[in-house]
């Protein structure tokens, strides 16, 4: 039985495969599938970011028996003024060393809790599973901005 973890992981590979395109950005936001978001290169990164430590949080409580922490992310409704920074090399650089991490740590904490634990149903939150299947849709944020030509 694979760890669903390794969704998580291949999620990564392909945000950090699409911001590599990034380093073309010219400054103009892209807007959200709904019409509704706005993003750039370092709002999607930030995101994603987010996302990941937010889930990652989620688990290591569930797995403690703890209450989670509420969540008060304004998320991706609000972008904030480093999200209009230029995207370079560096920023690059620094994405693929966090979010792989971050990516990693994910799959390690559910290998570490083990099989019988990724189904067991955890009340009103998702089980494991359903957590790292929902991140696995953190592709999301790397598409809204998608491949830039350049």
């Amino acid at each position: 039985m694979e760890n669903p973890g390794a969704l998580v992981e291949e999620a990564v590979e392909h945000c950090l495969e699409v911001a590599a395109t990034w380093l073309a950005w010219t400054g103009r936001p892209a807007v959200s599938d709904a019409g509704d978001r706005i993003y750039t290169p370092c709002k999607a990164i930030r995101r994603i970011g987010d996302h990941l430590v937010d889930h990652l949080a989620e688990v290591e409580a569930l797995l403690a028996g703890v209450p989670t922490r509420p969540d008060h992310w304004h998320a991706s409704l609000v972008t904030v003024d480093a999200d209009w920074a230029r995207f370079t090399e560096l920023d690059l650089d620094e994405a693929r060393e966090r979010l792989s991490r971050l990516g990693r740590t994910f799959a390690l904490c559910l290998a570490a809790a083990g099989p019988g634990e990724w189904d067991l149903p955890r009340g009103e939150n998702w089980t494991l599973r359903e957590i790292a299947e929902h991140l696995a849709h953190i592709r999301w944020y790397a598409d809204q901005m998608g491949r830039l030509a350049g």
